[in-house]
């Protein structure tokens, strides 16, 4: 598996660096699987251009449903009341599936009043470099990608999250809630809330985050597979059956393990061949240290012949599941049964 590129952030410094200065370009693409930070900033653009009161006038909003170039045309014509600028959202209109010259046209012939913002939520941002319109939105506009965030940036906006409702963290324990619970914000964003009300202490505790915090499936999946390290049969058992709670297809169940299986080994291959957790983060496409670490850590409580014998025995249960009638939850058991029977560690 090759690594992930390092994502491109220029446009997204650049994109706070003019509403920090108060020189917001007249257009903008936002896409990128980071909500809250979309959200974040393009309610700081309404901020900075939008007069209290005036919103009503100045903000005019288009979804890709009722999208027309002709409707578009006639926002970009209204001028500003009481105020410098207006603001135009358009939410989920893929740009390069319309009229490409008409909109290539606007773009090179948007007033100075105007900042107009195409808002990727729903759709994905797909650029074609090689229409007209790429050409016109590169020379007169920006598109600004907000990508998941790094480990330590990440964990910064937990810690200061978490300080604005009143309680600390330590760094280990935010690193714990992202692997956790994910590391989009926007997810973790309610969690923290829970959290904060949760918590009787000042400081947040791994007891407070494994009180209410809602695990994702990869995490779940983990847990189970490092009670089996422990050889605690009766904690992977009772974690299987919250992820049959979780009421998820074991089909899904079954290929969340089996990844998780092929990370084990291929730590369990890195540790034989002296590598540490850069070679693992390198060889998954890991943004972090911290899951790399964890799956060191349990790899070195399993034998090199348990775990290629698990990848295997889970790529049998999926033929299985796929091919015959039997029933997946069952199969499922059967596989824990045999990982966590004799010779698992």
């Amino acid at each position: 598996m090759p690594p992930k590129p390092k994502a491109d952030n220029a446009a997204y410094k650049q994109l706070k660096k003019d509403i920090d200065q108060g020189s917001i370009s007249r257009l903008y693409v936002f896409c990128g699987e980071e909500a809250y930070l979309r959200d974040f900033y393009l309610g700081r653009i309404k901020k900075k251009l939008l007069p209290p009161g005036m919103e009503e006038f100045n903000l005019h909003t288009l979804s890709g449903k009722e999208f027309e170039l002709k409707k578009l045309e006639q926002m970009v014509d209204c001028l500003p009341m009481m105020s410098e600028r207006t603001l135009i959202v358009v939410s989920d209109y893929d740009i390069y599936k319309g009229d490409k010259e008409g909109l290539a046209a606007l773009f090179a012939d948007l007033p100075e009043y105007v900042c107009l913002v195409f808002v990727y939520d729903l759709i994905e941002y797909k650029a074609d470099a090689r229409t007209k319109l790429a050409g016109a939105l590169k020379a007169h506009g920006s598109v600004v990608a907000f990508n998941r965030q790094e480990q330590g940036d990440l964990v910064d906006w937990v810690k200061r999250r978490f300080k604005a409702d009143g309680h600390d963290i330590d760094s280990e324990e935010a690193r714990y809630l992202i692997f956790l619970c994910g590391d989009l914000m926007n997810g973790l964003i309610s969690e923290i809330g829970k959290i904060s009300a949760y918590a009787k202490h000042h400081r947040v505790t791994r007891e407070d985050i494994d009180a209410v915090a809602t695990p994702q499936l990869d995490a779940v999946v983990f847990q189970m597979t490092d009670a089996i390290a422990l050889k605690d049969f009766n904690r992977a058992a009772l974690v299987l059956g919250d992820l049959f709670h979780m009421q998820e297809a074991p089909i899904k169940l079954l290929s969340v393990l089996g990844r998780q299986l092929r990370q084990l080994y291929a730590a369990r291959l890195a540790l034989e061949a002296r590598k540490g957790t850069g070679y693992l983060m390198e060889l998954w496409g890991m943004r972090s240290a911290y899951p790399a670490e964890k799956l060191m850590q349990s790899a070195r409580r399993f034998s090199l012949a348990w775990c290629r014998r698990a990848v295997i025995r889970c790529g049998e249960i999926d033929l299985a599941m796929k091919s015959t009638g039997a029933d997946g939850e069952e199969l499922l058991t059967q596989l824990l049964l045999e990982l966590a029977g004799p010779g698992a560690a």
